[in-house]
């Protein structure tokens, strides 16, 4: 995940900053809007992630992104902002082809990182490993190698998500309300009482 600095020639280095500076994709990104001590249920998740509802439940279970803000037994799991970011960069990585194995040691680097180191986070691949850029530099130098077919943003996919979870109804942290009473299943209910007896 680490970028190492390398031999650049600074007349390529400048272009190379240039450009990118006029594309504006790289790092130093500043995030707020979004509160950041509310909840989303599994479907807006879902939805602002781009994932189906299936991968969504697989990744939890597996432990790729699970709900922080409240994990469900009894209750409906609610993931936070940075949750919800870590679905989609695991998203965005999977459909560039990058294995699930690679994308696991992706968001565990990522994981429990405060918002704004997020945003300033360019992550590169060359297919098989993924890099961590925080700079111009190391995207340069990491391009130079001959590495780096892929850039994600992280500061861009943020926006993206608070365009997209602006409009979702969101739950409070402090007060979460308890899931309401499921419906009884009554056939589910006699055919346990004639087992047990």
């Amino acid at each position: 995940m680490a970028v190492a600095g390398g031999k650049r020639e600074t007349h390529d280095r400048r272009s190379a900053l240039r450009l990118a500076g006029q594309q504006g994709l790289l790092c130093e990104e500043d995030v707020v809007a979004l509160p950041m001590d509310v909840g989303y249920r599994g479907p807006a998740a879902c939805t602002a992630a781009g994932i189906t509802y299936r991968q969504l439940d697989y990744w939890a279970r597996t432990g790729l992104v699970e709900p922080s803000v409240r994990a469900g037994a009894n209750n409906a799991p609610l993931y936070s902002l940075p949750d919800i970011l870590l679905l989609k960069v695991a998203k965005r990585l999977l459909d560039t082809g990058i294995s699930l194995q690679q994308i696991r040691n992706a968001v565990d680097h990522l994981r429990g990182r405060p918002a704004p180191d997020l945003a300033s986070i360019t992550l590169m691949s060359d297919g098989v490993s993924v890099y961590e850029c925080t700079s111009p530099d190391e995207v340069v130098d990491l391009m130079q190698r001959g590495q780096g077919m892929f850039g994600l943003a992280l500061g861009n996919v943020w926006r993206e998500l608070e365009e997209a979870l602006g409009v979702v109804p969101a739950e409070e942290r402090a007060d979460l309300p308890a899931a309401p009473p499921q419906p009884v299943d009554e056939l589910a209910r006699r055919r346990r009482e004639r087992r047990t007896g």
